[in-house]
């Protein structure tokens, strides 16, 4: 599929800057050739007719205008490519963004985050060349030669024949050599994906990495992705300087046959000198746009294969939850109770049902608790209540009303969601928290801070709320960055329904006894899931219920489940109490 049709619709765009172009790239053909006319006229009567300097000085001033002006022209073209390039650029970027919140994380589950980062930056600024670059040299190789066979033929038929016959010549080598250069390029665009993701994940997971001793595999694989990476590289550039040397062979053998032809008509006598000399000095100028066009295309290529990549992000279908956006409001009542009614979902290319006729209900103001084995459907449960997707079988009611009727934004705003490795962002303690609440005072920050067991070491701080983090959290503890995610949801107290996922995860007895105690204030009157392994936090709450395979195996308070000695109790045993 080629993509310059979807790449020029985006230029289109970006209307004034594109109209520029094309009417710079017209003004460069016409100054072109009116300075061949003017050149051999005045080289004419300096030659022919013994005219000296004062006699040709208002022809030279004439001439020198127009360089000036052809200048003039070429440099408004490269400022007008390049306000192309940018708007079209920030455009993509937005879009691209959007697209990746629309598609959630069940897209980017499948997905490397090194990869999408790099075409969110690289891929998008590799698009700078197509636009500044080779589409304003597409005008020019359409504008000028036309411009220049326009003007030929009426004086020199013969000669603008032979001006068409070898025309063709270069674009068809620069096709040939185009498709080898395409299939390179796109081998290096892939390559350059698995090294960004290597080395995002590398960088990802270094402590982990040293901690069980696969570092130096680990350096040795970014390595070996770096040195395919050189090569591809290097294949691109050597059909590069290929191309670029056919290019100009082609180029300098077709002037050079206009030459001889008009030297030879010249010399017969069947060919007026001012004549001849503008077709000569118009000839050079007829092939450059072409043979630029040819040493452009290779400047665009990666472009081109970067924005297969960014469209294919673009054309990626919704699900049905992110493209149907219904008014109905979320429910206003004070508690939320939610019921499963043979809830079923399966994961995109996967096999294995993640939920199988999945069916409880938990009434306004309940804590129930979410335990199991991994891979039980746990965290697809979650995902199903935030919206990320839509159950293919089955019905999640809130308060007797459908999830699938609510709008999704409204809906999401009922919601407060505490994940188990919270995303902390490179920005200050305070901005971290606005992300619950956009415009929050500082007053309320402090009093969740307050709630979360958190204050006391935001107020040690160089900077208090203003302090950076580092990105995801870098200065901050486990601990630390739990009860952060803890103080999002107590700024969204007027949420009715709170999300845990397994909050106290890797946590010692000391900071989880804190966050016992934080969770046990946000509750309140709340309707709260929580997905958990932690005995404390499952003996806090009033309902337990297993699920093991995508299916609801047990369901009951955690006391009479123990007692029954079923699958919970068994969970409890294997963690050694601390399941």
């Amino acid at each position: 599929m080629s993509l310059s049709r979807p790449l020029l619709k985006e230029a289109r765009h970006s209307r004034l800057p594109f109209a520029l172009i094309l009417v710079m790239g017209l003004g460069q053909a016409l100054l072109v050739t009116a300075q061949a006319w003017l050149l051999s006229q005045v080289v004419t009567r300096v030659f022919l007719e013994g005219e000296g300097l004062n006699d040709v000085q208002e022809s030279l001033w004439l001439l020198g205008g127009i360089f000036i002006l052809r200048a003039a022209a070429a440099g408004g073209m490269e400022a007008a490519a390049g306000a192309v390039a940018r708007r079209v650029k920030g455009h993509l970027r937005n879009w691209l963004a959007e697209k990746l919140l629309q598609l959630g994380p069940l897209y980017a589950r499948g997905e490397r985050s090194g990869e999408l980062t790099n075409t969110l930056t690289y891929g998008v600024e590799a698009l700078d060349a197509y636009f500044s670059q080779y589409l304003p040299q597409m005008a020019l190789a359409a504008l000028i030669p036309l411009t220049i066979l326009i003007c030929v033929f009426p004086i020199e038929p013969l000669s603008g024949l032979v001006l068409l016959l070898t025309a063709p010549l270069l674009p068809v080598f620069m096709v040939l050599i185009g498709n080898l250069s395409e299939a390179a390029t796109r081998r290096q665009w892939q390559t350059l994906s698995r090294l960004s993701a290597h080395f995002l994940d590398t960088l990802q997971g270094l402590t982990a990495l040293k901690e069980l001793g696969q570092s130096r595999q680990r350096a040795e694989d970014v390595a070996a992705a770096g040195e395919a990476y050189r090569e591809a590289t290097l294949g691109v550039l050597r059909i590069t300087f290929l191309s670029a040397l056919v290019l100009e062979l082609i180029g300098t053998l077709s002037t050079a046959v206009v030459a001889v032809e008009i030297g030879l008509r010249l010399l017969y006598g069947r060919l007026d000198y001012p004549a001849a000399l503008f077709i000569l000095i118009l000839a050079p100028e007829f092939y450059l746009p072409l043979r630029t066009l040819g040493m452009r295309f290779h400047a665009g290529m990666s472009g081109t294969a970067a924005a297969r990549r960014i469209f294919e992000i673009l054309d990626a279908p919704l699900t049905a939850a992110a493209v149907e956006q219904p008014d109905t409001k979320a429910p206003a009542a004070g508690g939320v109770g939610l019921a499963f009614s043979d809830v079923s979902f399966t994961y995109p290319n996967s096999e294995r049902a993640a939920l199988q006729g999945v069916r409880f209900d938990v009434r306004p103001g309940e804590m129930v608790a979410l335990v199991g084995p991994s891979g039980g459907g746990k965290s697809t449960l979650f995902q199903l209540l935030l919206g990320f997707a839509r159950p293919q079988s089955g019905e999640i009611c809130a308060n007797g009303c459908s999830l699938s009727a609510l709008n999704l934004a409204d809906w999401r705003g009922q919601v407060a969601w505490v994940p188990q490795q919270p995303y902390l962002f490179q920005d200050s303690v305070g901005e971290n928290l606005r992300i619950a609440k956009s415009g929050a005072g500082d007053d309320e920050l402090w009093e969740a801070l307050h709630l979360a067991n958190l204050d006391d070491w935001v107020r040690s701080l160089p900077e208090g709320l203003y302090t950076p983090i580092g990105e995801r959290g870098r200065r901050l503890s486990g601990s630390q960055a739990q009860r952060l995610a803890l103080a999002r949801a107590f700024l969204r107290r007027e949420a009715p329904l709170l999300l845990l996922d397994e909050p106290a995860a890797s946590l010692d007895p000391a900071a989880e006894q804190h966050l016992q105690e934080a969770l046990q204030a946000l509750r309140g009157n709340r309707t709260v899931l929580v997905i958990a392994h932690r005995l404390k936090t499952v003996m806090r709450a009033d309902r337990v219920i297993v699920l093991e395979e995508g299916r609801v195996v047990e369901n009951g308070a955690p006391g009479i489940l123990l007692a029954q000695g079923g699958r919970y109790a068994d969970l409890m045993r294997a963690y050694g109490g601390e399941a």
